[in-house]
């Protein structure tokens, strides 16, 4: 009997460490451009898991929504007009992110992969430089697989 109660406890614990490491990222109010800046966040200070997570909540809450909008164009968004496509251009962000991330990592086919999936489904996404301009993940991921392919 001592043996089933201390398995239950032991149980217990783990149910619980396992609760708290899937809460453990901080997603803050969950809107597309937190979850984007903090994925940006996490990156530079190589915090990996919870970049990845970042990006992950990203896609997952918005990339529907995101594809619909990038779906609807034939070319990039006018500067004034572009934030007015939040949802493709932090979902669109966040893949390059993703893409970057695996390439520090050393993974060349899951980064190659990101930079694909950006490409293909998040072609017009733009991302707000702070410098004053919008610049297109999608170019700068077509040269990424150009030279991660080149050096498989």
């Amino acid at each position: 009997m001592r043996y089933f109660h201390s398995m239950r406890i032991l149980s217990v614990l783990l149910s619980f460490m396992l609760v708290l490491s899937l809460e453990a990222t901080d997603f803050g109010d969950h809107s597309s451009s937190t979850l984007t800046t903090k994925a940006w966040e996490n990156f530079a200070a190589e915090e990996y898991d919870d970049a990845l997570a970042c990006i992950n909540k990203c896609e997952e809450l918005y990339g529907a929504k995101a594809k619909t909008m990038n779906a609807g164009l034939k070319d990039y968004a006018a500067k004034d007009t572009a934030s007015k496509l939040w949802a493709l251009n932090d979902v669109g962000t966040c893949m390059f992110v993703k893409g970057e991330l695996y390439a520090k990592k050393g993974d060349k086919a899951k980064a190659v992969a990101a930079y694909k999936k950006l490409i293909k489904d998040y072609q017009y996404a733009q991302c707000w430089d702070t410098k004053g301009w919008f610049w297109q993940p999608a170019k700068a991921a077509k040269q990424k697989v150009i030279e991660l392919e080149f050096d498989m």
